[in-house]
């Protein structure tokens, strides 16, 4: 197949190498093809070679990426989609087929034009083991490959198609989900960042430094597990309100993480090998540390993630307390960056919701 990735970072660079090795045709568009190597190389946590490959090219070019796709695999934070949706459109066919890695973030909204025009949109649930550059455009060192990868699709009518490239592409185990809004509501990267976020932060305000920041998961907090477990329950919640969808696959943190009480999961998240070392994203100033709102993690999770359970929330009309703290708490110390907004799509009630996604 001709497969292109968008998005030259972590998980980019990772895919890119798996799908070379398995001898597919491989483009990376990147605002920084240069840089790019034509042999990529994906290490263990001993700097020891696992899976590596050629790729036929890397660009910035819209139509050498794109005009010859068949599969495109999206790495891009939340707030690029419409943007990478309109550089794809020209160039669908029926057939192609556009995965975002991960699948959270709404970015399904974004493609509808390109699933009106053919192409199938896929989703993993999440990505498949962490991913660190270790050398930019060359290496990506990879620790905690999962068991199964999940995939959803629209229409969902090709998920077990999909199912089956993913399982080839990555030899792992590979189960299709019963419906995309299954990745929507993962409360993964939404709920985990941003409870951190604002149990450490929660005191900032403009001309507030931190002298030191403790680390992002090693020194995880019980105070963030139990932010948490509330935002999670709430998730649980509102689907267990969304009676048209089957949304059986949206596993409860507590499960994903192995947790019954925050205090087991503040073990768990501090223990896991892939977290160590991660810093919290922030920026140093001479009078110490402030928050770096321009990080995914607040720009993605915040305005994106969370963003998206809490509207949904609101078209069902379920409370979401803790959601709603967490964003508010944003949005007092927010650079005003662009949120999502399912109104933006034609979306305005629970029926409109629902229409969109029973496809």
């Amino acid at each position: 197949m001709n497969i292109t990735i968008v998005g030259g970072g972590n998980v980019g660079t990772q895919i890119a190498t798996h799908c070379a090795e398995k001898k597919h045709d491989v483009t990376v568009y990147t605002s920084k093809p240069q840089r790019f190597s034509k042999h990529l190389v994906v290490v263990n946590e001993h700097g020891e070679t696992i899976h590596e490959g050629a790729i036929k090219l890397s660009t910035s070019d819209d139509r050498q990426a794109f005009e010859n796709a068949d599969l495109i695999f999206i790495t891009m934070p939340a707030y690029c989609m419409d943007d990478i949706a309109k550089k794809i459109l020209p160039y669908v066919h029926d057939g192609m087929k556009i995965g975002i890695v991960p699948g959270t973030g709404g970015g399904e909204c974004a493609f509808a034009d390109c699933i009106f025009a053919g192409a199938v949109l896929f989703g993993l649930q999440r990505v498949p083991s962490v991913a660190r550059l270790a050398e930019y455009g060359r290496v990506v060192r990879a620790t905690g490959y999962r068991k199964t990868l999940h995939v959803a699709s629209l229409p969902n009518s090709a998920k077990e198609e999909i199912r089956d490239i993913i399982a080839s592409i990555f030899d792992m185990e590979c189960e299709a989900l019963p419906h995309y809004l299954n990745l929507t509501l993962t409360p993964s990267n939404p709920i985990l960042h941003t409870t951190r976020l604002r149990t450490i932060f929660e005191n900032y305000r403009s001309g507030v430094h931190y002298e030191s920041l403790p680390l992002f998961y090693e020194e995880w907090s019980d105070r963030t597990s139990y932010l948490l477990f509330a935002c999670d329950a709430e998730v649980q919640a509102l689907c267990a309100a969304m009676t048209e969808f089957d949304l059986s696959c949206v596993k409860s943190l507590k499960q994903h993480y192995e947790s019954d009480t925050p205090e087991a999961l503040t073990r768990k998240i501090r223990s896991i090998a892939g977290f160590k070392g991660l810093t919290t994203p922030s920026v140093k100033e001479d009078e110490g540390y402030i928050p770096d709102l321009n990080s995914r993690y607040f720009t993605a999770d915040f305005s994106y993630g969370l963003t998206i359970i809490k509207q949904i929330a609101d078209l069902y009309g379920v409370p979401v307390p803790n959601v709603s703290e967490t964003l508010a708490w944003y949005h007092a110390i927010s650079l005003h960056n662009t949120e999502y907004s399912f109104s933006k799509y034609g979306i305005n009630s629970r029926e409109d919701f629902v229409r969109f996604y029973q496809k």
